[in-house]
């Protein structure tokens, strides 16, 4: 009983109205590196991030898909928490995902297959560094 009148102290402080499982989305597919949509249709722009383009004159087919496998492998099909941020000029919400604990934009910044986005850098605590 402790614990439930602990749990409804910090949603009333903090604003929040939805249990923390709210905050959880499962990743359908990932389009590309950097976008994803959930089983319910939403699409995510992986927030602070750039990956190479599938298609268009600025085309890279090979780092393109090994990002786009890779997020696939990591998160398709899995429940990952979501931070939504902002919705970005095609209606995507642009938003961090982490899964276990691990947020998944550094994740990839960290393996090489994606680039912090400067223009972006501060919406995303870990990446605001990259701006001094």
């Amino acid at each position: 009983m402790k614990i439930i009148s602990i749990i409804a102290v910090f949603f009333i402080l903090t604003g929040c109205t939805k249990p923390l499982k709210e905050h959880r989305v499962v990743i359908q597919e990932c389009y590309d590196g950097d976008t994803c949509t959930t089983i319910t249709g939403e699409n995510i722009r992986l927030a602070c991030i750039d990956t190479p383009e599938l298609k268009g004159k600025n085309a890279d087919l090979i780092p393109a898909k090994a990002a786009r496998d890779y997020l696939n492998r990591l998160v398709a099909g899995k429940e990952v928490f979501i931070h939504r941020i902002t919705k970005d000029r095609y209606q995507r919400t642009v938003a961090e995902l982490s899964i276990d604990g691990m947020n998944i934009q550094e994740h990839l910044v960290d393996k090489g297959l994606a680039s912090i986005y400067k223009r972006y850098a501060s919406q995303c605590n870990w990446s605001k560094s990259t701006l001094h």
